[in-house]
């Protein structure tokens, strides 16, 4: 048996609630270490260091002349994507394209009766870095990478989007990644990848421009890179494995929800599939349906081992217990396959994405449906959100004051200025209010 049910009162089922509600994972000490080895390579020795990098680990006969990709292999790459590639992308790009174009913010201000003028300047970061991970050496392109990080960049208004992802032993990046990124108007794309590609967009080298925030996912030490840069940039996220909770009562299938526990479990073996359940039939079921569909994957073995190092099955008395739960483990992906979905939303508190009723797949939301993919894991949608345009975006506060407003509200601001002990703060509106009289 993958996994076994247990009922959430029961002392296994606390101890299995207790251990997903403490799911956040450190980086271990020595991919910290050797982490930081790197970075300090990149900063100091730059395009070397870049070379030497990937000639070690991804192309042996590497040379920088192939670091960036040229105009050339754009237009190879486009004649080598079929037609099918192309339609199923471009409706990719304009279901992501437009859901995000409703994010964008706009500049405002307010004027109040004394003449002060207060607002916000909402303005796109200068340089953005796009990570898209080589996914087996290049053999699985994440296309879905390329416009969940390229888009909202583009729509905010980023004049610069350098893209960065590792290339195959040949060094060479998939012609279906150059196309997804040509078709979303990024003409930058370098071919470097891991932690020191991430270094690279942080400190700038001789070829790669320096960036302001860097998106986009990868493994654990592209996720510590981006966790050591952060400061000298922004990043997006601290991403985890990848993880789904499903919330089913006794209408939902069970061959659906072993498919969507399955979906996670191949991305890792440490990726997380959840199920809480309001029937005991139901979790037996979904047992019986995980191990027949288990066979038919070609990447059975990595989601055997994730299902079982960290499948779970919850059995909840009610769905208040079961919704309960979910708001407690905030998972990255939420499923309510439950009847009525919609009516159980308001009491959502905290996930990443939700997705609501039997025909509605995590898989989706991946790809097609135009949120972002991009969430967050490990119980921090508790206070984060999807990556979306506002991550490539910064807002700079307006303030104007008229002479009669500051004389009207000068007496106020020295107050607090001299309570906390700043006295200069406090000059600074008395001279220029003795300047008035």
């Amino acid at each position: 048996m993958v996994i076994t049910p247990f009922r959430i009162s029961s002392e296994t089922g606390q101890g299995l609630v207790a251990q997903l509600l403490d799911r956040f994972q450190e980086t271990d000490t020595d991919c910290r270490s050797l982490v930081a080895e790197i970075l300090a390579a990149v900063r100091e020795r730059g395009d070397d260091a870049l070379l030497d990098y990937t000639r070690r680990f991804d192309a042996p006969n590497f040379q920088i002349s192939q670091l960036k990709v040229t105009q050339e292999e754009f237009e190879r790459a486009y004649s080598q994507v079929d037609a099918a590639f192309k339609e199923t992308l471009s409706l990719a790009v304009e279901r992501v394209q437009f859901f995000h174009e409703q994010e964008l913010e706009k500049s405002w201000t307010l004027t109040r009766d004394d003449g002060v003028i207060t607002g916000r300047l909402v303005r796109p970061v200068a340089a953005a870095g796009l990570y898209v991970p080589g996914g087996r050496g290049g053999a699985t392109p994440l296309v879905s990478s390329v416009l969940m990080n390229g888009i909202p960049a583009g729509i905010a208004g980023v004049k610069k989007r350098i893209m960065v992802t590792p290339p195959n032993e040949k060094g060479e990046v998939h012609p279906a990644l150059l196309v997804a990124a040509g078709e979303i108007g990024i003409d930058q794309v370098f071919k470097v990848g891991s932690a020191w590609a991430i270094g690279a967009l942080a400190f700038g080298t001789g070829s790669i421009p320096r960036v302001d925030v860097i998106v986009g996912p990868g493994n654990q030490y592209v996720a510590e890179a981006k966790q050591q840069v952060s400061g000298v940039v922004g990043i997006d996220m601290i991403a985890g494995p990848s993880e789904v909770l499903i919330v089913a009562d006794h209408s939902a299938y069970p061959a659906y929800i072993a498919a969507d526990m399955l979906a996670q479990a191949e991305h890792d073996p440490q990726a997380l599939a959840m199920l809480v359940t309001t029937s005991p039939e139901i979790g037996g079921q979904v047992v019986q349906e995980l191990e027949r569909q288990l066979q038919e994957l070609s990447r059975k073995e990595i989601a055997a081992t994730a299902l079982k190092n960290r499948g779970v099955i919850l059995i909840a008395d009610n769905l208040d217990e079961a919704i309960g739960l979910a708001n407690k483990i905030a998972a990255e992906h939420l499923e309510l396959m439950i009847e009525k979905p919609d009516t159980w939303l308001h009491s959502i508190q905290h996930a990443g994405a939700i997705f609501l009723g039997d025909h509605s797949p995590e898989a989706a939301g991946d790809y097609l449906a135009g949120p972002n993919h991009v969430l967050p894991t490990m119980g921090t949608a508790r206070f984060s959100s999807a990556l979306g345009v506002e991550t490539f975006l910064k807002k700079s506060s307006i303030i104007s004051y008229s002479r009669a407003a500051l004389l009207e509200d000068g007496p106020h601001i020295m107050a607090l200025a001299n309570l906390e002990g700043l006295s200069a703060h406090a000059r600074s509106v008395e001279v220029r209010m003795k300047k008035e009289e």
